[in-house]
């Protein structure tokens, strides 16, 4: 179900720190759509690019928090996000907003959020899921955990960051759900992988096969994207192997604090390691299948797919989705 809201863009400043794969794109959008944009990164490169466009270019991280009214962090790691709101803390003050769009874990979101509540200011996780070509044309799906007051005040970053917003609860419900998301994609990967080497050993064709697996209930959003530049050759999804491990680690420990026996998920987390250990971390995730290529001596190949994923739906104003069957439990 989806609520539509007013859209159109606000009066309050917004700091964005973190302007790599994700984060570039996502404060790209908010930029395009003439939102008040302060930027910092490490890379002073990025920043250039950003001020050249009209951004205004950000001193600190501290400096962002002073005068920005909301600052969103978009980063590598939960320690890196640590750092980044150690030089911040001193500035936050009622009314600011601190907005996560890192994946991070649960636990660390909420600590954080925690000194930034303690200081009268408000808290968010908001990650992104979607794929990287979703996120710069501002059509990716956005989750967001924090009260309903702080969300309605952030809403309009976030319909034109993204298309789908989902308030998914509390501080700390967003990264939960978050990495429950991107476990499932990590396991459609390599199932994925596995049932093009197995049809390719098979002797069928590779792009019937593409399109008997679109078309059938064995379809995914992964196999619709990422199928295709396994296919291509490039395995270029933007996304790495150390980070689908980090992502994996991450899911893990949720089970692991509610006492949930899992048993796919360990696996996913040693094939991953063994493709880390094979062809490195920085290597495309999708390179997960040259395991199966080595092992059968199979190029798992066709024409006619594109090296990358583009998105070639028109940018729209986003909105909030509400959840099946809220409503009726809100009633009750």
């Amino acid at each position: 179900m989806r609520r539509e809201r007013k859209q159109g863009t606000t009066r309050m400043k917004v700091g964005f720190i973190g302007l790599g794969n994700v984060g570039g794109k996502l404060s790209g959008s908010l930029l395009r759509n003439g939102i008040d944009l302060t930027v910092h990164d490490l890379n002073p490169e990025l920043v250039d690019d950003f001020v050249s466009r009209g951004a205004t270019r950000g001193e600190s991280p501290a400096q962002l928090m002073r005068d920005c009214d909301a600052v969103i962090t978009c980063l590598p790691s939960p320690a890196a996000s640590d750092a980044v709101m150690q030089q911040m803390l001193s500035e936050v003050k009622p009314g600011k907003i601190w907005m996560e769009m890192s994946t991070t874990d649960e636990a660390e979101v909420k600590r954080l959020g925690a000194m930034v509540m303690e200081a009268g200011g408000a808290a968010v996780d908001c990650p992104v899921s979607g794929g990287c070509h979703r996120a710069a044309t501002g059509n990716i799906s956005i989750f967001a955990g924090c009260d309903r007051a702080t969300f309605d005040r952030i809403a309009p970053f976030l319909k034109t960051m993204g298309r789908r917003i989902l308030h998914t609860g509390d501080l700390g419900s967003a990264s939960v759900l978050k990495v429950v998301t991107n476990y499932l994609a990590t396991a459609n990967l390599v199932t994925c992988c596995e049932a093009l080497v197995t049809a390719k050993a098979a002797g069928m064709d590779l792009n019937t096969t593409y399109e008997a697996m679109k078309i059938s209930s064995g379809t995914s959003f992964v196999h619709e994207t990422e199928s295709q530049v396994i296919l291509n050759g490039s395995r270029d999804i933007s996304f790495t192997m150390d980070l689908v491990k980090k992502d994996a680690g991450l899911f893990q420990q949720v089970a692991d604090r509610h006492n949930v026996p899992l048993e796919i998920s360990p696996m996913l987390v040693q094939i991953f390691e063994d493709g880390i250990e094979r062809y490195g971390e920085r290597c495309f995730s999708p390179n997960i299948i040259k395991r199966l290529e080595e092992a059968t001596g199979l190029d798992i190949l066709a024409p006619g797919f594109p090296p990358e994923m583009t998105d070639d739906e028109p940018e729209e104003p986003g909105y909030e989705v509400i959840p099946q069957g809220s409503e009726r439990k809100a009633a009750e």
